[in-house]
């Protein structure tokens, strides 16, 4: 009898361990809510920037975002193609091209531990451009390549950066603070 139930344990425990499907359908199956359906080149800190330090603008850096179906951000595989083009006014804002598009890579681990920015959970690509122009505004697109085949794009106006007026120091107060009466 105590044969009988431990045979019926091991029966019951067997049956409810599942052996997940690891094929090719079935891991996309599991993978596939987790697996990029948006992009955005992030419109704040996408900027023109000099990384070296002497002043001068030396390019872009773009700041690409990947969200998953949950609108999570997510990490991503395959190629960007991101390329420059002078701004204009009207309902598709870019005009002639200015450089030959920059070829952004995902496709394996050194590129991912590359690119990969851990504090904004998103992508970070240094476009060089050393003739850029600070103060002119542009449009940068990107479009990105998965392996398993669609694509998704986005695209940032890039702004000259705004002019503060000039400010005149501010005067010191006419009457400084009191001093505080000690209580009795």
């Amino acid at each position: 009898m105590a044969r009988l139930a431990v045979a019926l344990l091991a029966a019951t425990l067997l049956a409810g361990c599942h052996q997940p499907d690891l094929s090719s359908d079935g891991r996309a199956a599991e993978v596939a809510p987790f697996a990029p359906v948006s992009m955005r080149v992030h419109p704040i800190f996408t900027q023109i920037k000099d990384w070296t330090g002497d002043g001068r603008p030396d390019g872009i850096e773009a700041l690409v975002e990947f969200q998953d179906a949950f609108t999570d951000p997510t990490k991503a595989a395959g190629k960007l193609v991101f390329e420059l083009f002078e701004y204009r006014a009207g309902p598709d804002p870019r005009g002639d091209r200015v450089v030959n598009p920059w070829i952004g890579s995902l496709a394996d681990a050194a590129d991912q531990r590359r690119h990969w920015d851990h504090t904004s959970r998103a992508y970070s690509f240094l476009l060089a451009y050393p003739g850029i122009d600070r103060g002119r505004p542009y449009v940068l697109t990107a479009g990105f390549e998965p392996p398993s085949g669609g694509r998704l794009f986005d695209r940032v106006i890039l702004q000259p950066p705004a002019v503060e007026p000039r400010r005149e120091p501010t005067p010191p107060p006419a009457t400084q603070p009191g001093r505080r009466t000690p209580e009795p």
